[in-house]
């Protein structure tokens, strides 16, 4: 616990400060919620509570408390005379949002790191909804893309131009302008690796929609089944306060905790899920949900596909669809492009890109640097040994 005390015209204050912001809800969560065994956390509690109204009074002492888990908090210690006063601080409006920014990127402006057409007021009205914390995360992974384009890492994964996108943006624009359907849910079904989870990121931030956040199973490792539902209802009810939301659920199975043999799977999360999936949010606020999964037939079978509005098949790539990809990537002579695609026939996207990257970077002379910068083109013949090693493992 960390104390200060400062006078403010002539009255003693006294501060309880945390550095993560949970100090209180870190030692007065509910008497009786912690089964420890050992009482120690209620002494705490009961502890701080007699101090606060015991027999000797706080005189000129005002006592300061900060958490972002109010619902965590004993009761008792929200009764008139103790932590009765209580100062819910929202998320920053426009003209915070524009401070905060102001705050994080003023070295950049005096060391002349931030380019001349940045317009942190734009910045500022496109960012409804973030935290202070959510934007310093912006303005550091703005520096990590700099940092990748000076040393020259390109990334391969560009967008591609499938229908399916098409009509899952048509979906975002439904949930845009609806007056009668709050929630649409969406499924995205198909093999692994063949850009489901992609596509919904692609979806979520092109709608520009406040809200948008994706449920992953790697986001929640080391979890409890309890606590992954009590985190997967805490996604939908910020969503809720948002106007204009976007929930991903992605790979629904390894949040099911799916295993083939059995099968296997978390029953408590599949109900949560079924819930959520047909509440409705409440009046004025709209939510699309994009699910992805491998284990279609899974899905079905305990009847969370009956949940989602619209399914969308998600294939492997065709011959003329990796063509498109690969004129994309620009790392073919005009010559070996069909060529290529026809050996990425009936392919995973996601594969696809392995093998590309695979032969960028074995290939001689200027190596992936100068193919990326298109001053070179990958060999057919070297392609196609790579090929053969992706297919033999």
């Amino acid at each position: 616990m960390l104390n200060r005390t400062r006078e403010l015209g002539g009255i003693k204050v006294t501060y309880m400060l945390s550095y993560s912001m949970k100090l209180i809800d870190a030692i007065c969560k509910s008497r009786g919620s912690t089964r420890d065994g050992t009482g120690v956390h209620d002494s705490i509690v009961n502890q701080l509570l007699t101090k606060i109204d015991g027999v000797e009074s706080l005189n000129n002492v005002l006592l300061i408390g900060m958490t972002n888990r109010k619902d965590l908090l004993d009761e008792a210690l929200l009764r008139p005379g103790r932590l009765e006063v209580q100062v819910e601080i929202s998320l920053p409006d426009e003209n915070g949002r524009f401070q905060i920014l102001q705050i994080h990127t003023n070295k950049m402006k005096e060391s002349s790191f931030l380019a001349p057409d940045v317009n942190l007021q734009e910045l500022a009205a496109r960012t409804k909804n973030y935290s202070g914390a959510e934007l310093e995360g912006v303005v550091k992974s703005a520096v990590s893309y700099a940092l990748n384009r000076q040393l020259s890492m390109d990334d391969l994964t560009k967008p591609v131009d499938e229908e399916n996108i098409k009509r899952t943006m048509l979906l975002a624009e439904q949930v845009r302008v609806s007056k009668g359907s709050p929630i649409i849910t969406c499924l995205l079904e198909g093999p692994s690796g063949s850009g489901k989870t992609a596509m919904a990121a692609t979806v979520g931030i092109d709608s520009e929609f406040p809200y948008v956040k994706i449920i992953s199973a790697e986001s929640m490792i080391g979890l409890s089944e309890s606590s992954k539902c009590a985190q997967i209802v805490k996604v939908f009810e910020d969503a809720y306060k948002s106007p204009l939301s976007i929930i991903i659920l992605d790979d629904i199975e390894r949040l099911l905790e799916y295993v083939a043999i059995g099968p296997r799977f978390s029953n408590l999360i599949s109900q949560t899920l079924l819930v959520l999936l047909k509440r409705l949010p409440p009046k004025g606020k709209n939510v699309l949900v994009i699910g992805s999964t491998s284990e279609v037939a899974f899905l079905d079978s305990i009847g969370l596909c009956d949940a989602f509005s619209v399914t969308y098949h998600v294939p492997k790539l065709k011959a003329e669809d990796a063509g498109k990809v690969l004129k994309q990537l620009n790392v073919f002579s005009n010559d070996d492009v069909d060529a290529a695609a026809e050996a990425l026939n009936d392919m995973p996207i996601k594969k696809l890109y392995m093998v590309v990257e695979m032969a960028a970077q074995g290939e001689q002379g200027g190596g992936a640097e100068a193919i990326y910068s298109g001053k070179e083109k990958i060999r057919i013949s070297h392609f196609y040994d790579c090929l053969q090693d992706i297919v033999r493992y």
